[in-house]
């Protein structure tokens, strides 16, 4: 049974991808919006203004459009009340980054199991940089910690948890900017759609709901983040400002060629996607990350190192399955290079984590730690290799 009242939508993170990218979907298909957010700051310049604006750019021009009819609860002081709005809401939405999904899944959890069963089930999509978020996510919720253990029986009669993949580039803001929010003028959400075979899946306009999910997030991930990082850790080491700058170097955008063709080649064997469709897909990537009307920082772009140097991420994810098919990772190996010289960037706590790992292990312990690879993964010795390199320079400076 729905409920006879407006579309309501929770949103954790009212950072620039909540309000610029999933906030403008769930407005202009007609929910209300309550941002979840921790920042007291954020929350009373939330519920003190009745409208922000989303600003468009690209070479075709600007456009504008207007976000309205939303408010913001401080999940940290007001956890009763935002539990009480889960529990009656349509959708729950994050974009926290993968590492703070842990600490909004108590909250989540509380609201989901004071949901009445004759409500739909309320929908939970992650919306991060990270492959299975959503999966995370309702680990977390579903966990002993969490959840009762005698409540998931008929848990699926209250909540469902789908997978997504976001692609669009939000950079740096203005400091002047306020709550307005400036991005590129592309944008994709594809979101799995099998956990609502039995129902209606959420009304959300722009959407692309799919049976499998895998090709569109590592097609992404693999190409948008991987090209995107590969720009940013290049132009740190060669003291470039910008992605944009980075990307006018003709050597620095031929190593960032020559690792879309790797990551491409995995993508075409996997997920039979056609050369000529992938070609096309990374032609417009570059084109996008070169967009000159989005200048971003290199150093924003690369920040937490750590967490892209991981098992399933942009360079490792990709280079481990394309070793154990035999194939060409050169070019990737020099791109996790340059992101293991990301140490010690001002503003950015993950590289300082980064140095000290680097310092106090040996390359082997740094390639299982950081990487989350083993001695019997083929890509280890090529790794390790990298990371010695790394160490070596380190210790001559």
């Amino acid at each position: 049974m729905k409920r006879n009242c407006p579309k309501k939508a929770i949103h954790f993170g009212a950072g620039n991808i909540g309000r610029g990218f999933v906030a403008c979907f769930l407005h202009n298909s007609g929910y209300e919006v309550i941002f979840a957010e921790v920042n007291e700051k954020t929350v009373a310049r939330l519920n003190g203004q009745k409208s922000y604006r989303v600003i468009e750019v690209g070479a075709e021009g600007t456009t504008e459009s207007t976000i309205t009819n939303y408010r913001a609860i401080n999940s940290r002081t007001h956890e009763d009340e935002l539990v009480q709005e889960i529990a009656t809401a349509d959708l729950v939405t994050c974009s926290v980054g993968p590492h703070i999904l842990k600490h909004i899944a108590p909250v989540i959890a509380k609201g989901i199991d004071k949901r009445s069963t004759d409500l739909t089930p309320v929908a939970v999509i992650a919306c991060e940089n990270a492959i299975g978020a959503t999966d995370i996510l309702a680990d977390f919720i579903k966990s002993p910690e969490n959840t009762s253990p005698e409540r998931l029986a008929d848990y699926d009669m209250r909540a469902r948890f789908a997978n997504s993949a976001i692609d669009r580039i939000v950079p740096a803001q203005d400091p002047d900017a306020g709550l307005d929010v400036k991005l590129e003028k592309f944008f994709e959400w594809v979101i799995d759609c099998t956990p609502f075979a039995d129902h209606a899946a959420p009304d959300i306009k722009g959407v692309k709901w799919v049976t499998n999910l895998q090709p569109y997030i590592e097609r992404k991930l693999y190409t948008v983040n991987t090209g995107h990082a590969t720009a940013a850790y290049y132009g740190h080491v060669r003291r470039k400002t910008t992605v944009y700058d980075a990307l006018q170097d003709r050597e620095i955008q031929d190593e960032v060629r020559k690792v879309l063709d790797e990551t491409a080649e995995l993508i075409i064997q996997k997920h039979g996607i056609s050369r000529a469709e992938q070609d096309v897909y990374v032609a417009k990537i570059i084109r996008r990350i070169s967009n000159p009307h989005l200048e971003d920082s290199v150093e924003r772009v690369g920040r937490a190192p750590l967490r892209k140097l991981g098992r399933k991420e942009r360079f490792i994810g990709p280079a481990a399955e394309l070793a154990e098919r035999g194939e060409d990772v050169n070019a990737l190996l020099r791109a996790a290079e340059m992101a293991f010289r990301f140490q010690r960037v001002e503003g950015d706590s993950e590289s300082f984590e980064l140095a000290v790992i680097m310092e106090h292990n040996t390359a082997e312990e740094v390639v299982k730690t950081v990487c989350g690879l083993e001695p019997k993964d083929k890509l280890f010795p090529a790794v390790v290799d990298v990371v010695k390199r790394v160490q070596a320079d380190t210790h001559r400076q």
